[in-house]
C-alpha cells in the first residue's frame, strides 16, 4: 500500500497511523466493522444502518487505535426490525418470479454506531472486495451494490452522502434526512419520506382542530432542526398560535460533554414542567427519544409526581419508540396518549411469522451480526463467548421466542420506518426490473450479458427509480416526486401505555396528498385514549382561558400575542365566538341581547290602537268628540236663546265643529303610519287649530266691537256682523293654508323607518321633513294664540252676563301653556312617545277651549236657565 493512500486512509480510520515527523507510513488493518449481516445474491442491495451504540473512550491520537477504545456496546433493541424487514422484502422478491427472473437479490448491512467514523468505514467498504477493506478497489464485481439503503437519522445520510455521491448509486433514504442543495446530489438521493412541509401542514391542522394555541417546541440540534424552526414559527403565527418555549435538545454524545449534556438535560425539564402549555410539538429522530426517555428518571430526581409535569406530547414522523439497555425498565407511562406522525402504513403479511422464525444460532450461521447482540439485550441472556458487556446471568437457549418479548423492547408489528425500508427494497427491484427489460431488447437476452449490463449501467438506475410506479404487496401505489421524494400521506398515531409497560400504536388519524399543494387532514376524536391528567378529557392549551361571546381580547403587554385579557363588548355590540379580537355592531334591524353574545331582531313599533296607551288616548277622542257633538247640539237646539245670540252662534258653531275635527284629527297619529297619514296629519293638525283659535280670536274681537259700538255717534256698528268673525276666521286660516303649501312644496313629511332611537326597536314613524315648516306652523298658531290671549285679557272686565272674555283669556292659558310645554318635552321623548305626546297635546289643549269656554254657558243652558233670558241682559247693562 503506497505512502499516498495511507494518508487517505487516516483521515477516516482510526486504524490506520500515519508518523508524519518522520515521514514513515505505518500501515495496519483497520478496525473491523463488529456488526454486519450478509446474505449472498446475483445482485447486491446496500445497507448502512444503526442498531448498536458504541461508548468509547476519546482517541488521544498517543497510541495505536484497537478495540480497547471501546468500553461498552448498548443495544436498541427497537432498531433490529429495520434489518429484518429488508431481509424479509428480499425474501419475498426472491421468492416471486415475476419482479426479477433469473436473479435472487443479496445484501450487506453495516452498523454504523451512530457515529461518523463508523459511517465513513461502512459506505467504504460497501464498495469494496468482500473481507477485504480496500477502498475503491473491486476485484470482485459480483459483491457490488447497485444501491444503498441507509438511516434511520440524518447524521448517517450527511456521512455518507459525499462518498457514495462517487458512485453515482441510488441512495435510499428513510427516517430522518439533511437537505440537499446541489443538483447532482439530487439526482441519487431517493427519499422514503414526503416532503417535510407536508408533514408542517399537518402538524399546524392537528393543532388548530384542537384549538391548541399556546404550544412549547422542542427541536433537535442540527440543521434539521434549525430549517423546523424557521419554517414552522412563521406558518404557526400566522395561524394565531404562539409559543411559551422554544428549546433545542442538546447534542446527544456519548463520547465526551456528557456533563453538559445532562446540565442542558436538566434545563430543558425545568422549562417544559414549569411551562403552562399543555401540548409539546418534538420534532427530532431516533436518538431524540433516547434523550426523551430520560424525562421519568430526571423526574424521580427533582421527586415531582408524573401527573404534574405530563403534556400532550405531538411528535414528528422521524422519531421512533427506542430505549438504551438501562432505560428499558423505566417508567413510560408519561408517552400515553402521545399523538405522532408516521409515514402512512400498513400491516405486511407474512412479516410477523418471518419475525417469530428467527433464530440467532441459525441467523449467525448465515452471517447476521446483529442478532446475538438484540437477542442478549432483549431477553437479558448472554451466549458464550459474547462480547456483549452484560450483567445477565442466564444463559441463552436460543430458542426464546420473540413474541413474548413486551412491545416496549421489541415490536412485531412492522413500524413506519420499517414499512419504508421494506419499499425501498420493492422500489429497486421493480426499478432494476424496467432497466434490464429494457436494456435486453437492445442486446442478446443471455444470462451473463444481462450481468455485464448491470454493472456497466448502475449508474443508470436512478433514472428508473425516478419514473417508477407500482403497487407493492399491499396494494400501496409507490411513486417519487421531482424532488427525490415519496409521493405518500402521514399517519396520525396515537399511543396507549398499558400497565406492564408495553404500549400500542393506534391510527386515529392521517394527512393524504389530494395534489401538490393540498391535504386531506382527518382525525377520529373518539378514538384517542389522552394522557391520564386530563381523565379523558379533550386537553386545552391556552395562555389564558378562552374569552367567551360577549367579550373580546385585549393583548397583555410584554407577552405573546395570544396571551390576551377578556373585557366585556361596549354597549350596542357583541361577540358571538369565543376568543374574538373586536366586538362589532349588530345589523341595524337587530339589537344586543343582554349577555352580548347574539343579536335579536328588533321588533317594528308603532302607536298603535291595540296597546293600553293607544286604547286611553282613542276613548278619551271619542268622549270628546261625544261631548263637542253633545255641546253642538245644545247649543243648536237653544240658538234662539239670549246666551247664544250673544256670542256669536256662527262663531261658535265654526269653533265648535273645528274642536270637533280637532279630536277626530288625533286619529291620525294612532295606528300604522303610512305615506298618505304622515302628509295629513300635521297638515290637518295646523290648519284646524288655526281655524279654532281664529275662531276665539274673532269672538274677542267682536265683544270689543260690541261694548265700543254702544258709545253713542261710534261707527263701529257697521263693522258689526257675521262677515267680521267669517273674515277674520278665513284671514287666519288661509295663512296657515299657505304655510302648509309651501311645507308640502318643499320638504313634506314622510314615513320614516327609525332603527335607532330605540335600542330594540324599529319605530315606524313620520318625519316632519322641513322642521323649520314644522315649527311655523306651530309659531303661527302660538302667535294667534297669543294675540287672542291679550286682548281678551285687556276686555276681562266688561259689564256684561254673557261676556266671554273672562272664559277665553283662562282658555288661551291653558293653551298656551299646553303647547309651551309641549316643545321641550316632545323633543325629549323618542319613537312612538313622541306621537303620543302629540296626541296629549292636541287632546288638552283642544280639551281646554271646549271646557274654559263652553262649559259655563252648558251650566247657563242646562242648570240655570233662568239668566238665559232678555230681562237678565237688560238688568245688567241697565246696572
Amino acid at each position: 500500500m503506497s505512502c499516498k493512500f495511507s494518508i487517505l486512509v487516516i483521515m477516516v480510520l482510526p486504524g490506520v497511523l500515519c508518523k508524519i515527523p518522520h515521514l514513515n507510513c505505518i500501515t495496519s488493518d483497520p478496525l473491523p466493522i463488529l456488526h454486519k449481516y450478509h446474505q449472498l445474491g446475483d445482485i447486491i442491495i446496500g445497507g448502512i444502518m444503526s442498531q448498536i451504540y458504541i461508548f468509547s473512550n476519546t482517541i488521544t491520537f498517543q497510541e495505536q487505535p484497537s478495540t480497547d477504545l471501546f468500553y461498552k456496546n448498548e443495544v436498541v433493541t427497537q432498531l433490529y426490525q429495520h434489518i429484518l424487514s429488508l431481509a424479509f422484502a428480499v425474501k419475498e422478491i426472491n421468492e416471486n418470479p415475476q419482479i426479477l427472473p433469473n436473479f435472487t437479490l443479496g445484501f450487506h448491512i453495516y452498523n454504523s454506531h451512530f457515529i461518523a467514523s463508523w459511517t465513513y468505514h461502512a459506505s467504504m467498504e460497501l464498495f469494496s472486495t468482500q473481507g477485504n477493506f480496500t477502498p475503491n478497489y473491486k476485484c470482485d464485481t459480483k459483491n457490488n451494490p447497485v444501491a444503498v439503503i441507509r438511516g434511520p437519522n440524518s447524521e448517517i445520510f450527511i456521512n455518507m452522502e459525499a462518498i457514495l455521491s462517487i458512485y453515482k448509486v441510488p441512495q435510499f433514504t428513510y427516517g430522518s434526512a439533511a437537505e440537499l442543495s446541489r443538483k447532482t446530489q439530487i439526482a441519487f438521493y431517493h427519499q422514503m419520506f414526503s416532503n417535510v412541509n407536508r408533514q408542517y401542514r399537518g402538524i399546524l391542522q392537528l393543532l388548530l382542530h384542537f384549538q391548541w394555541m399556546w404550544i412549547g417546541i422542542l427541536y433537535d440540534n442540527d440543521d434539521n432542526g434549525e430549517r423546523f424552526l424557521q419554517n414552522v414559527v412563521p406558518m404557526f403565527s400566522q395561524k394565531g398560535i404562539c409559543f411559551d418555549f422554544i428549546e433545542r435538545f442538546p447534542v446527544i454524545t456519548f463520547v465526551d460533554n456528557i456533563d453538559k449534556m445532562v446540565t442542558e438535560g436538566f434545563h430543558i425539564y425545568h422549562v417544559v414542567t414549569e411551562s403552562t402549555a399543555n401540548v409539546c410539538v418534538i420534532y427530532g429522530d431516533i436518538k431524540t427519544m433516547t434523550f426523551i426517555r430520560m424525562f421519568p428518571i430526571i423526574s424521580q430526581y427533582e421527586n415531582v409526581a408524573e401527573m404534574a409535569v405530563s403534556k400532550v406530547l405531538v411528535m414528528s414522523a422521524q422519531m421512533e419508540f427506542t430505549s438504551l439497555p438501562f432505560q428499558k425498565h423505566e417508567n413510560i407511562d408519561f408517552l400515553h396518549g402521545v399523538l405522532s406522525f408516521a409515514i402512512h402504513s400498513k400491516e405486511i403479511l407474512g412479516f410477523q411469522k418471518f419475525l417469530h422464525m428467527r433464530k440467532p444460532i441459525l441467523e449467525k450461521e448465515d452471517g447476521n451480526g446483529f442478532i446475538q447482540p438484540f437477542w442478549e439485550e432483549a431477553f437479558k441472556c448472554s451466549f458464550p463467548g459474547s462480547t456483549l458487556d452484560s450483567q445477565a446471568t442466564e444463559t441463552c437457549t436460543g430458542v426464546e421466542k420473540l413474541e413474548t418479548l413486551l412491545s416496549s423492547v421489541f415490536e412485531s408489528r412492522m413500524t413506519a420506518h420499517s414499512y419504508s425500508v421494506y419499499n425501498s427494497v420493492y422500489v429497486v427491484a421493480h426499478a432494476l426490473y424496467a432497466m434490464l427489460s429494457l436494456g435486453v431488447k437492445k442486446t442478446a437476452r443471455i444470462h451473463k450479458e444481462r450481468q455485464i449490463l448491470l454493472s456497466q449501467l448502475t449508474w443508470k438506475l436512478n433514472y428508473f427509480v425516478r419514473h417508477i410506479c407500482f403497487n407493492n404487496s399491499v396494494g400501496e401505489t409507490l411513486y417519487f416526486n421531482a424532488n427525490g421524494e415519496l409521493e405518500t400521506g402521514f399517519d396520525i398515531i396515537n399511543w396507549v401505555i398499558f400497565p406492564n409497560q408495553s404500549f400500542f400504536r393506534v391510527k386515529v388519524g392521517e394527512v393524504q396528498p389530494l395534489s401538490s399543494n393540498e391535504e386531506m387532514f382527518t382525525i377520529s376524536e373518539k378514538t384517542i385514549m389522552w394522557t391520564h391528567r386530563f381523565n379523558q378529557t379533550r386537553p386545552s392549551s391556552l395562555c389564558n382561558p378562552s374569552c367567551h361571546s360577549g367579550y373580546s381580547k385585549l393583548k397583555q403587554r410584554g407577552k405573546p400575542f395570544c396571551c390576551y385579557h377578556c373585557i366585556p363588548c361596549p354597549e350596542g355590540k357583541i361577540s358571538d365566538h369565543k376568543d374574538m379580537d373586536n366586538c362589532f355592531q349588530c345589523p341595524q334591524d337587530h339589537y344586543p341581547n343582554e349577555e352580548q353574545n347574539f343579536c335579536i331582531i328588533k321588533y317594528v313599533t308603532f302607536l298603535s290602537y291595540e296597546e293600553s296607551l293607544g286604547i286611553t288616548f282613542t276613548s278619551f277622542i271619542i268622549i270628546f268628540s261625544l261631548i263637542t257633538i253633545l255641546v253642538l247640539w245644545l247649543f243648536i237646539k237653544h240658538n234662539d236663546t239670549p246666551i247664544v245670540k250673544a256670542n256669536n252662534e256662527t262663531l261658535t258653531y265654526i269653533l265648535l265643529i273645528s274642536l270637533l275635527l280637532s279630536f277626530l284629527c288625533a286619529l291620525l297619529f294612532i295606528g300604522r303610519p303610512h305615506q298618505w297619514t304622515c302628509l295629513l296629519r300635521q297638515v290637518l293638525f295646523g290648519i284646524i287649530f288655526s281655524i279654532s283659535v281664529s275662531s276665539i280670536l274673532a269672538k274677542t274681537i267682536i265683544v270689543i266691537l260690541a261694548f265700543m259700538a254702544t258709545n253713542p255717534g261710534s261707527r263701529i256698528r257697521k263693522w258689526m256682523g257675521k262677515k267680521l268673525g267669517v273674515s277674520i276666521i278665513f284671514f287666519c286660516s288661509f295663512i296657515q293654508t299657505i304655510i302648509c303649501i309651501v311645507w308640502l312644496s318643499t320638504s313634506p313629511p314622510f314615513l320614516y323607518v327609525d332603527m335607532y332611537s330605540m335600542p330594540k326597536e324599529i319605530v315606524l314613524m313620520c318625519n316632519e321633513g322641513s322642521t323649520i315648516m314644522f315649527y311655523s306652523v306651530l309659531g303661527f298658531m302660538g302667535f294667534l294664540a297669543t294675540i287672542s290671549f291679550i286682548v281678551a285679557f285687556r276686555v276681562r272686565k266688561l259689564p256684561d252676563t254673557f261676556n266671554e272674555a273672562k272664559f277665553i283669556t283662562f282658555s288661551m292659558l291653558v293653551f298656551s301653556s299646553v303647547w309651551f310645554t309641549f316643545l321641550p318635552t316632545y323633543l325629549s321623548k323618542k319613537g312612538k312617545y313622541m306621537v303620543a305626546m302629540e296626541i296629549f297635546s292636541i287632546l288638552s289643549s283642544s280639551g281646554g277651549l271646549l271646557a274654559c269656554i263652553f262649559f259655563p254657558k252648558c251650566y247657563i243652558l242646562i242648570g240655570k236657565p233662568e239668566l238665559n233670558s232678555k230681562e237678565q241682559l237688560r238688568r245688567i247693562t241697565m246696572e
